[in-house]
């Protein structure tokens, strides 16, 4: 595809930010826009910021300097008691103008429809929307965005756009997934009274659950422990309509993890999906880190400039993407019939297997061309880094390293130290992660 043939706008890169020092590193890193929530109404109530309306205010008017977007997140499908104070809450938000409010709830969405007309709307991804009629219909209500299901393919999401070629489109292609549909989980509730739907999810899916051997299980049959090919003993699942088809699980010292869904990684699609004309691409992660932020959105850049510049999609992306803590990837359900599992039973704990976050440059020695860093994870001389910054990555043979008093040391021990690295420039904003 040449980049003639893209006859639509190309797609916003959206991004999340839960903190300030998230929405700037999103910006700096090549995001369009970025997206942000107030706790009380949206589904993120832990590492977030903008509860305080002078952060949100800051936020708005750092976008729009960068030149680019903030959305309010108000996805809160609410009780009675939320309804009541809502628009009194949001009145003081809707001043600072943020580019639109992103939401779920119909009563909600009525009544900032009724009370802000102008305020843009975005359907969440929340509101589950699977199919064109769907579309059609928030679109008379007045909705300008719609963030479609993650549980679409992608010749599912080109017939939506097809459809309703005059409505804006948005798709996830990166993040955690939920095990439950587009989130309308209720283990969270059920175990520690944290209602997923009101913010407070728990990631209850994500925990370890260890397996209690019986000799029988509810229906009297006799259920055999195994070895699984990692050496341990394990259990076998059988669905009852699946004769002969036995799933493992497995058990290892963190416990079992068998509702654990891998995460989203969808950027050797984002060809296809600009062909398909969509007009948002999202990335997942309002309550991850900075470095989250500056490695997912440059990555998604550099795939959609390839996209648009017809240059063909570069694998390498991949593997830089493995260096974000991860499940296990998997391109969800973009590919209905695809060939690798959708769910990771296997391993349960984050893993990198490429590179690793080890630390942020705090001040660059320009006289003795050093850097002193605020090391977030072990590394050592000899180590091979990656600098990652706005300007592009670099790589550094590390030969030497001090500590922040000067001495001559070999190792980084680790989170709350300072050490002092050969550093080529003055690069603010850096961060630093060590090849594995």
């Amino acid at each position: 595809m040449s980049a003639t043939q893209v006859l639509v706008p190309p797609p916003e890169l959206l991004a999340p930010a839960g903190s300030l020092a998230m929405l700037r590193t999103a910006f700096a890193f090549g995001a369009n826009a970025v997206y942000a929530g107030q706790p009380r109404y949206s589904l993120r109530v832990r590492n977030n910021d903008f509860g305080d309306l002078d952060a949100l205010a800051r936020g708005i008017d750092e976008a729009h300097a960068a030149g680019g977007k903030l959305y309010v997140v108000s996805n809160v499908l609410p009780h009675n008691a939320k309804v009541h104070t809502y628009l009194a809450d949001m009145a003081p938000v809707i001043a600072r103008k943020p580019d639109a409010l992103i939401m779920a709830d119909p009563g909600l969405i009525d009544l900032v429809r009724e009370t802000w007309p102008a305020m843009p709307v975005h359907l969440s991804v929340q509101a589950n929307t699977v199919n064109f009629a769907a579309v059609r219909f928030w679109q008379r209500l007045g909705i300008r965005r719609v963030i479609l299901s993650r549980e679409l393919s992608l010749d599912e999401v080109a017939e939506i756009r097809q459809q309703c070629p005059d409505i804006e489109l948005e798709v996830f292609v990166h993040g955690a997934l939920c095990v439950a549909y587009s989130g309308r989980c209720l283990l969270s509730g059920y175990f520690n009274h944290r209602d997923p739907n009101q913010g407070s999810c728990t990631n209850s899916c994500r925990w370890g659950y260890r397996l209690q051997a019986a000799e029988h299980d509810a229906t009297g049959d006799l259920r055999e422990a195994v070895t699984l090919s990692t050496g341990t003993r394990g259990w076998l699942l059988e669905e009852k309509e699946r004769p002969g088809e036995l799933m493992p699980i497995d058990e290892d010292e963190h416990g079992t993890y068998i509702m654990n869904s891998k995460d989203l990684r969808a950027v050797e699609h984002i060809g296809r999906l600009l062909e398909i004309g969509v007009d948002a691409l999202k990335i997942e992660g309002r309550t991850k880190s900075p470095y989250y932020v500056a490695r997912s959105t440059q990555v998604y850049r550099r795939a959609l400039d390839d996209a648009l510049a017809g240059r063909p999609f570069d694998p390498a992306l991949l593997g830089e993407l493995e260096g974000l803590a991860n499940r296990g990837y998997t391109d969800g359900f973009y590919q209905r019939h695809h060939e690798h599992e959708k769910q990771n039973y296997l391993r349960g704990h984050s893993e990198s297997g490429r590179s690793r976050y080890v630390g942020d440059v705090l001040t660059w020695d320009g006289q003795k061309q050093r850097a002193l860093i605020e090391v977030k994870n072990r590394f050592s001389v000899g180590d091979r880094l990656e600098i990652i910054h706005p300007s592009g990555n670099r790589q550094l043979a590390l030969n030497r390293m001090h500590s922040a008093d000067g001495a001559d040391i070999r190792v980084a021990p680790g989170n709350g130290h300072r050490v002092w690295i050969p550093w080529p420039a003055e690069l603010p904003g850096a961060m630093l992660a060590r090849f594995v």
